[in-house]
């Protein structure tokens, strides 16, 4: 008798993906033969803000290496408990702009959705690590205040999803909020700020693939990426998989100290997106979050990084730089202002 052939390997799903991820910082760095090094690489205390990363992401950091600009961003650090003056719990004014249950209002014709409270990753910069999740959530009651809100006001043409992380909902659930938004006649566009096709690409399976392919409204995916070795084969994958299923694909990245405040890295971060598909947006300039500060770079040296990025890339492929300062009515770019300029504008 001829042996049956094994049945190939069924690809495992997100959701278990999710629930194998790492959440101690002890097991992190053992997996990265780091042990040695933790009474110096950990606070002596908890900072309130607990480690979760996915497997699958921690294998791209390198072993060994105590400042893999991958491992920075999820690890936690003594710097966080310092108490620095100008960093504070809501470093952009969110609690100051809601509008109703988990919307957020600033900006003329757009409405966010704090859609969930969860994340497949947390980073350390997070500017709503201090966020009131339990109160401030749009899923709540089935979506009712928040569509309430939409539904009521005309001016309000895009609705933005974020969090948390929109997309560790579950197909069906965001299924049901778009069915909603679908039915509100002066919303046209759908964006969604998500981190999850790069720490978990296989959340974008195919039936997230084809839920987003069938939407009927415009559909940006402003993804976050941080550094180049943050993109594998995989996320690529995924990035082409949101594009044929016709999303327009956008990066915001952080600019952070000792992860990426470096030219060259900005510079392959953008090449390796446009790989994918995906297009530079904003170069974001650090949200003074309590917990935060050791990751700040200072306005000089974020312009001169730029500057640089411009003398090597195309236009399209230098994001902007950027600050989210709370009350104003847009992102503020930021740019050096010449003496000469602006004395010539006093003249006139």
């Amino acid at each position: 008798m001829i042996p049956a052939m094994p049945l190939p390997a069924q690809p495992r799903r997100w959701q278990q993906l999710w629930r194998e991820a790492i959440t101690d910082p002890l097991e992190l760095l053992a997996l990265l033969g780091l042990s040695a090094r933790a009474a110096d690489l950990l606070p002596a205390t908890d900072t309130g803000f607990p480690l979760r990363v996915p497997r699958g992401f921690a294998a791209r950091m390198r072993p060994g290496d105590p400042a893999d600009p991958l491992l920075l961003q999820v690890l936690p650090q003594a710097a966080e408990l310092g108490d620095v003056p100008g960093f504070t719990r809501d470093a952009v004014g969110d609690l100051d702009a809601r509008a109703a249950n988990g919307v957020l209002h600033k900006y003329e014709g757009r409405a966010l959705l704090v859609a969930t409270g969860s994340c497949a990753v947390n980073c350390r910069y997070c500017f709503r690590r201090h966020f009131p999740y339990a109160e401030e959530t749009a899923a709540a009651n089935r979506w009712r205040s928040a569509i309430g809100h939409l539904r009521d006001d005309a001016s309000v043409s895009e609705v933005i999803l974020s969090g948390g992380d929109p997309l560790s909902l579950s197909t069906p659930k965001l299924a049901e909020l778009a069915d909603a938004l679908v039915s509100i006649p002066h919303v046209r566009r759908l964006r969604i700020h998500t981190r999850l096709p790069v720490v978990l690409p296989e959340r974008i399976d195919a039936e997230f693939r084809d839920w987003l392919a069938a939407l009927p409204l415009q559909k940006i995916v402003v993804l976050h990426a941080n550094h180049p070795a943050e993109i594998d084969a995989h996320v690529i994958e995924a990035c082409t998989t949101l594009r044929t299923a016709g999303a327009v694909l956008l990066n915001q990245a952080v600019l952070l100290g000792g992860v990426n405040d470096d030219a060259d890295v900005l510079a392959r971060l953008s090449e390796r997106l446009l790989e994918g598909g995906v297009l530079p947006y904003y170069l974001h300039q650090l949200d003074r979050v309590a917990g935060a500060a050791h990751f700040e770079v200072d306005d000089a040296r974020a312009l001169d990084l730029v500057e640089a990025l411009r003398t090597r890339l195309p236009g399209y492929l230098v994001p902007k730089l950027v600050r989210e300062i709370a009350g104003e009515p847009s992102k503020t770019p930021l740019q050096r202002i010449d003496a000469s300029m602006e004395m010539t504008a006093r003249i006139r």
